[in-house]
């Protein structure tokens, strides 16, 4: 008896699904930017001791400064919310089942709502402003890093919804040994990113006359905590440097290179901020370089981590 192969089509994403959630990643920079817009400009309070509302309103009236940017910051990441949820329907209808894209995107999901939480404690627990609290402190690292991983989890749903060139060409032991490496290097990226939240806090709530009076209080015993800790963003940035060198060692592709040459920009606006002494718009410029750098580094990961077997190109439709 003749047995009939049937072929069975893979359900394989659309270029227009791949391209909104790359879309969706890039408006969450956005709003990541303009987070540090209101941290620097000492607007977080401007809506009041008030989550979601404005000031007791939906839409605040005769706002003032402040107002205008805190409520800018949250209609942009209640619009990040839809984008995200449309990008978690789409994707499940887009992908088949086991889709490594699917679990990336249920995780973009809970980090946002997660992110939205912590942004409502700031706000509610006062931790804006001049505020220089311990509690300030702990928060400010958690939420950074929370944010740093929801931008991971939205990288990656791009990523494996559009990648299609296959592995990296290494052996099964090189994927083995390089597995530890990639974890220090996206753990190390962390502790910098959370540390260089803190180093902007204290530069925007301790602004300073001259670079020489900013390195004196750095070392002053009586500077205040967050002055006091800046030291640990330049240290964990060199940490970062030998775990990433080791990495881009290891694996050596047009990926790995750039995600090199990001870093290297990382350094150098990171000394340009503190010759500058950290105005508004350099911070700005900084940290929209460490999101180009974080999302290189988590694609590079992700194709360390979750090598791609069986390729295939995103469809037209």
């Amino acid at each position: 008896m003749a047995t009939a192969s049937v072929s069975v089509r893979r359900k394989v994403p659309s270029r227009t699904l791949v391209g909104s959630a790359w879309a969706t990643l890039a408006f969450m920079v956005l709003v990541v930017l303009w987070g540090a817009v209101v941290r620097a400009t000492s607007s977080g309070a401007g809506c009041g001791a008030n989550w979601p509302l404005c000031n007791g309103d939906f839409f605040p009236h005769h706002p003032r400064l402040a107002t205008v940017i805190e409520f800018t910051h949250r209609s942009m990441s209640g619009i990040c919310t839809f984008l995200v949820v449309a990008l978690l329907v789409w994707t499940f209808i887009g992908t088949e089942r086991g889709h490594k894209a699917r679990k990336a995107v249920v995780w973009s999901a809970v980090l946002l709502l997660m992110e939205a939480f912590l942004g409502a404690v700031l706000v509610l627990r006062h931790y804006v402003e001049n505020n220089i609290s311990v509690g300030r402190v702990v928060m400010q690292s958690i939420h950074f890093t929370n944010t740093l991983l929801l931008l991971a989890a939205l990288a990656l749903t791009g990523w494996f919804l559009g990648r299609g060139r296959g592995r990296l060409g290494l052996s099964a032991g090189a994927y083995e040994r390089m597995k530890p490496v990639t974890l220090l290097a996206v753990g190390a990226t962390i502790l910098v990113g959370a540390t260089g939240s803190l180093a902007a806090l204290a530069d925007t709530l301790f602004p300073v006359a001259s670079l020489g009076a900013a390195l004196r209080e750095d070392f002053a015993a009586g500077s205040p905590l967050l002055i006091r800790m800046r030291w640990i963003h330049p240290a964990a940035t060199a940490i970062s440097f030998l775990c990433v060198l080791l990495l881009v060692r290891g694996v050596k592709t047009p990926l790995s290179r750039l995600v090199l040459g990001l870093f290297f920009s990382q350094v150098v606006m990171g000394v340009a901020d503190v010759l500058l002494l950290a105005p508004t718009w350099m911070q700005v410029v900084h940290l929209l370089g460490a999101d180009f750098y974080w999302i290189a580094l988590v694609a590079l990961a992700a194709e360390v981590l979750w090598p791609q077997t069986n390729p295939s190109a995103p469809s037209e439709a």
